[in-house]
């Protein structure tokens, strides 16, 4: 397996690979001043050797992670899990998402292409997540809540049953989301309120 990223993210998903007694290869970044990664030298153009084994996008960013996969011509991996997760064996998770330490995924639950389930995070019965979400570290996303592409759930946040979140929204940290959000808001507060939009280029 190879880890596309040699950041902070990185170290995680190199942690999560080791729970899972699974052999990393290689290390790419496209930063030429990243030299080292833990125990690996980071490669910047990868052959085509090495792009035949899986790799997982180890980029916190969405919006990069997007770019990155976009262009990205080797073998995605499926996705992968730390051995603490609790992840139901009646959700579906699609190719490339991370799920990390102690998260929880719930029966029904169906997550995109490319998603973060970061650390001590909940995604309960029903839940639909689109492709390049971030759930951070103890976020709760309640019951039949949706979440469009590439939004970003802050840490701590909670989210009411049925919520549907729009596309690259932001909901910040500690906020309780009580109503519908639509695309690109920037949400913060109990209960949330908008406090402005994003750029809508992505």
């Amino acid at each position: 397996m190879n880890i596309y990223g040699a950041s902070g993210h990185g170290k995680v998903v190199f942690d999560i690979l080791k729970s899972r007694n699974i052999q990393i290869d290689s290390v790419f970044d496209d930063n030429l001043e990243v030299e080292e990664f833990l125990d690996f030298r980071v490669i910047h153009k990868p052959n085509e050797d090495q792009l035949k084994n899986p790799t997982v996008l180890a980029i916190g960013n969405n919006a990069i992670r997007k770019q990155v996969a976009s262009k990205f011509n080797g073998v995605i991996s499926e996705a992968i899990s730390h051995f603490s997760a609790m992840i139901s064996e009646n959700s579906k998770m699609a190719a490339g998402t991370v799920v990390m330490p102690g998260a929880i995924i719930n029966s029904g639950s169906r997550i995109g292409k490319h998603c973060i389930i970061n650390s001590g995070a909940v995604v309960e019965h029903d839940v639909r997540l689109e492709d390049f979400v971030h759930i951070s570290p103890n976020a709760v996303l309640t019951g039949n809540v949706s979440v469009a592409e590439g939004t970003q759930v802050g840490t701590g946040a909670s989210v009411i049953p049925g919520v549907k979140i729009g596309k690259w929204a932001s909901i910040g940290a500690g906020a309780v989301i009580i109503e519908d959000i639509p695309d690109f808001a920037v949400v913060v507060g109990n209960p949330g309120k908008i406090i402005k939009y994003l750029d809508e280029q992505r």
